[in-house]
């Protein structure tokens, strides 16, 4: 059914992919990352099955504080993506599920509605904030870098998939580097104007400390 979407928005991150003199670079995840990506498996010990990942076909437990999830195939789950500048996730998100405000340093995203209504957006680095609820088959980028979230706008569950412009996106989410961290909580109230207790509130939330 949505294979098809998936194949496609898939697509349409191969032109950042850089050029390789191999055809292909599959991950041997028992030796160190680099910065150009992991070593290769030598080619004669590959099979199709090192181009083939179902992980993302089983939906993720939703029962947590953001009543969402989000199953990855990166470099780390997928190793076929190394060194091809493309990979993917799958989000679930519960009724009232949240993915908070987060940013990938290291990929744009393209995200595509598969069931329910998805309230999206991103903020510009011009302070300027873009935001649609999206429904079944609607697209939406998120730019390299930017912070975006998505929130479940509907009354059931929703699903969607995400594409990435790199193996590795990264990912830092805002409330958990504020909160969820030692950082001083008389730093986060003179950076963020909120008073020490509602940072020491959200501090306990996020397995904070300091």
């Amino acid at each position: 059914m949505y294979l098809p979407i998936l194949f496609t928005i898939t697509l349409l991150f191969l032109s950042s992919a850089y050029a390789s003199v191999n055809d292909f670079c599959v991950a041997d995840l028992s030796q160190p990352d680099t910065p150009s990506g992991y070593p290769c498996k030598k080619a004669t010990s590959l099979t199709e099955k090192d181009f083939v990942y179902s992980g993302l076909g089983v939906a993720g437990s939703t029962k947590n504080i953001i009543s969402a999830a989000v199953t990855p195939a990166f470099v780390a789950q997928f190793p076929a993506v190394n060194g091809l500048g493309i990979s993917m996730a799958r989000l679930d998100l519960a009724a009232g599920g949240v993915i908070p405000m987060h940013t990938h340093p290291g990929a744009s995203e393209v995200l595509v509605v598969i069931e329910g209504a998805i309230c999206a957006g991103f903020i510009s680095s011009a302070n300027t904030v873009y935001f649609k609820t999206l429904f079944k088959g609607d697209i939406m980028v998120f730019p390299q870098g930017l912070l975006h979230f998505q929130i479940n706008s509907g009354d059931g569950s929703a699903l969607a998939f995400v594409s990435f412009s790199s193996a590795s996106p990264g990912l830092q989410i805002l409330d958990y580097a504020l909160f969820g961290n030692e950082l001083p909580t008389e730093l986060v109230t003179k950076t963020t104007f909120l008073d020490a207790a509602v940072v020491k509130k959200l501090k306990g939330v996020l397995g904070g400390r300091g």
